[in-house]
């Protein structure tokens, strides 16, 4: 037991240290809200999380091979929201199934997804790979050339202070920049391509996708 569990805090030191390499000074706070903008911004322009996180992945060197997986909890159950039940359209009686997963680049785990979708709107074949598989929802719905609008998008943590814009930048700190395990939260619907929806996504991004050295601390 004791061999495993300093295997597992070894696999997970490097990720660590790397999620805590930014400086707590008024540079790496603006670089790191500008990332995280850029980021913000990418996911709002592209209709698939997963490529986008992909994308993301290999630009910032997080993975030796950029591809995101989905890792899912196969215990998990949550209901739907009243609002995500209204945006969908269905009555009471329509089924849906949850799916919740972890997206992962890597030993990176970018983004944690709660997804309810509406099983009677895909193919049998797409019923079958997302009970039965990992494969991240973009990827198995890709068939339906689907959209992505996106309800709501905000920042659940900024590295700088309301108000600094007339009272000043954080002075620089002493201790490594702390980064809250979630940043970035979006709530969104996918719609085929006849604009029926069949999917409502609460998509959380981790301090993860700014695990990788600042841009001042390069060369």
């Amino acid at each position: 037991m004791r061999r495993l569990l300093a295997s597992v805090l070894g696999l997970l030191a490097p990720v660590a240290a790397a999620a805590n390499s930014w400086p707590d000074t008024p540079l790496a706070r603006t670089e790191a809200l500008a990332l995280l903008q850029t980021l913000n911004a990418d996911l709002l322009s592209h209709d698939s999380a997963t490529l986008t996180l992909e994308r993301w992945c290999g630009a910032h060197g997080l993975a030796t091979t950029p591809v995101v997986v989905a890792r899912r909890d196969r215990e998990a159950s949550k209901p739907l929201p009243e609002d995500l039940h209204r945006a969908l359209g269905v009555d009471a009686g329509t089924p849906v199934r949850y799916r919740r997963v972890q997206l992962a680049c890597g030993d990176r785990v970018l983004s944690e997804a709660d997804n309810w979708y509406l099983p009677g709107r895909l193919t049998a074949a797409m019923n079958q790979a997302l009970d039965h598989g990992d494969t991240p929802f973009g990827k198995v719905v890709a068939p339906l050339h689907f959209r992505r609008r996106t309800l709501s998008a905000r920042l659940l943590w900024s590295p700088l202070p309301q108000g600094w814009e007339m009272h000043g930048l954080p002075v620089a700190g002493k201790q490594p920049l702390v980064l809250p395990h979630r940043l970035l939260q979006h709530r969104a619907l996918l719609e085929d391509a006849q604009g029926h929806p069949f999917s409502a996504l609460v998509e959380t991004y981790t301090e993860q996708v700014l695990a990788f050295p600042p841009p001042a601390a390069r060369p």
